[in-house]
Order: C-alpha cells, then sequence, then structure tokens
C-alpha cells in the first residue's frame, strides 16, 4: 500500500499557511518534497516535519534552531541527545522571554509616572485657571 502524500494546497490549508511559506521552509531545508513534473508532492515525514517547524515557531525558536531539532530525529539513536538539546534551547527562549517581560514592565511603570505627572499638571494648571476667573 503506498504511503499517503499531500499537495503544498493540501498543507496550505491543514496548517493556514501560504505556499509561499511552506516553499520557504524547503529552501531552508526543514522539508524536502519529492518532484512529480512540475508538483511538489509532500510525504507523512514532511507533513511531520512542517508540524514541528510551525510548533517550533509558535515558540518563538529560529528556523536555524528548528532544523537541528528536527534534523537530530533523523540522526539519533536514541532522544536523550534531542531532548538535551530541545531543553537548552527551551531554557535559553524562556530567559528571553523573562528578559522581555521585565523590559515591559519597567516601561509601563514609566508610563504611569509619565501619566500622574501629565495629570498633576493638568489639574494644577486647572486650579490656577479657576483662581483667575
Amino acid at each position: 500500500m503506498a504511503e499517503p502524500t499531500f499537495t503544498i494546497s493540501e498543507l496550505s490549508r491543514e496548517f493556514n499557511v501560504t505556499p509561499r511559506a511552506i516553499r520557504h521552509y524547503e529552501t531552508q531545508g526543514l522539508i524536502a518534497p519529492q518532484r512529480l513534473g512540475q508538483n511538489r508532492v509532500y510525504t507523512k515525514r514532511d507533513r511531520t516535519r512542517l508540524k514541528l517547524t510551525l510548533r517550533g515557531k509558535r515558540l518563538g525558536l529560529s528556523l536555524v534552531e528548528i532544523k537541528e531539532l528536527i534534523d537530530m530525529y533523523d540522526t539519533a539513536t536514541d532522544e536523550s541527545s534531542q531532548l538535551v538539546k530541545l531543553l537548552d534551547v527551551l531554557a535559553r527562549r524562556r530567559a528571553a522571554l523573562e528578559q522581555r517581560r521585565e523590559d515591559i514592565e519597567a516601561v509601563l511603570a514609566e508610563l504611569d509616572g509619565f501619566e500622574r505627572q501629565c495629570r498633576d499638571i493638568l489639574a494644577s494648571a486647572g486650579r490656577k485657571t479657576r483662581r483667575r476667573k
């Protein structure tokens, strides 16, 4: 029985990505469809690699990191080396996100201060205007 295959349109619809994005992932070596004339033919392996790529993108990983992790599946005799690498990548991503959160909280605190100053100035200006009348 032949392995199921997919067209670029089918994968595009299934994963809600553009065919252009899928072709980009192909040029980056993340997926490697077969060719049938001018048409790309994707296997279950390609579909899985695309799914893992999109999951990695949602986590904020770079395509290089994603490719490195996915390629480990092809060469690893066990999952431990891949899992160690994944934990390392996730730890770095978490640290970057936590730093970003701290930066955002600092900026929000500054905005709060500026808003208070503006309101105080407006309130003060309003009191001065009322006294003159």
